[in-house]
């Protein structure tokens, strides 16, 4: 769930681009959000979402729109990417830093920017927060696209902290053992706790036994790489670990279900869910009963892809993106 690595560069993206304006946007609370725009200023607004929670914005995320015809905004959650202050910093306070602080700053960059309605692109965790805010402001959103779909509920948590070990039995009971056992019963919660340790030693170690369990789901897939999250730089990685287990240990402050039981509220938003059949970190009935809420979304099964894509599944993205692009 932390992350959809859906944007790898392939001959299924337009050329790479750069920014034409960025900025840091004053979101309250002494955080500052990262932010850029690529493409025609004057193309159809889209925001990326990324995934994590705590992922941060990739460039490749710029090359899915065609730059003729889009107004791309991305932009770094509080705590990640070059928003600050970071969660790779220990000392950085994450009381602040929850689902509704992010609906507002989306909310805040979307007003900054002048923007009227927007296409929202996300998958894995941006799926959530894309789906919680579209909700909240059906009148913003134009279409959504969304890989990898998420709604991050516990029962999802549950899924990929303890249910998918029975695929990966040794993997896992490395990962549950790098609990004290008193603290077993709630392992996203206990982790949660470890990568806050004032021991430098014990974050780390944490955070180390997270991202194998992390790496050891996705590896298995046709498209899988050895470490995406484990292989980050260390205080990048430091920072999704410590994110994530604060988000997955308060269900991402959400009611259970809510963003599939309150679905109907996106009837009128044309909507693409794309989801690979062989996900493990998400399996695909969230984005069957998400699909089946939804009047106006289509899901579309990819049959060689996992949580972390596929050329097919990339250039379903692309198709959707320039079908949009022509609304």
């Amino acid at each position: 769930m932390p992350t959809s690595n859906i944007t790898h560069i392939t001959h299924t993206a337009y050329p790479p681009i750069e920014p034409y304006d960025h900025g840091m946007l004053d979101v309250g609370d002494g955080n500052h959000v990262y932010w850029e725009t690529c493409g025609n200023p004057d193309g159809k607004p889209a925001l990326v979402v990324h995934g994590g929670p705590g992922s941060g914005c990739s460039t490749g995320a710029r090359r899915l729109f065609d730059p003729a015809r889009y107004r791309v905004v991305l932009f770094d959650q509080r705590g990640c990417g070059r928003s600050t202050p970071h969660a790779g910093d220990p000392g950085t306070d994450l009381r602040h830093n929850t689902t509704e602080h992010l609906l507002a700053d989306m909310e805040r960059l979307r007003e900054h920017l002048g923007v009227e309605r927007w296409l929202l692109y996300g998958g894995s965790w941006g799926s959530t927060l894309i789906l919680a805010y579209a909700q909240r402001h059906p009148e913003r959103v134009s279409e959504i696209v969304i890989p990898a779909v998420t709604t991050t509920r516990r029962s999802e948590i549950d899924w990929l902290y303890r249910g998918v070990g029975r695929f990966l039995p040794a993997e896992w009971e490395r990962f549950r053992d790098g609990v004290p056992q008193a603290e077993r019963d709630d392992l996203v919660a206990a982790y949660a706790r470890l990568v806050s340790d004032p021991d430098p030693a014990v974050r780390e170690r944490a955070t180390f036994d997270w991202c194998a369990w992390e790496d050891a789901v996705v590896a298995g897939e046709p498209n899988g790489t050895p470490t995406p999250y484990g292989g980050r730089d260390p205080k990048a990685r430091a920072a999704l670990v410590r994110i994530c287990a604060h988000y997955f240990a308060h269900g991402a402050w959400l009611p259970e279900g809510i963003l599939i039981r309150e679905a109907g509220r996106l009837d009128g938003i044309p909507g693409v869910l794309i989801h690979g059949r062989l996900d493990l970190s998400s399996p695909l009935d969230t984005a069957w009963h998400l699909a089946r809420a939804w009047p106006t979304a289509t899901l579309t099964v990819v049959s060689d892809a996992g949580h972390l894509g596929s050329d097919e599944m990339r250039v379903r993205i692309r198709t959707a993106l320039d079908g949009f692009a022509r609304r």
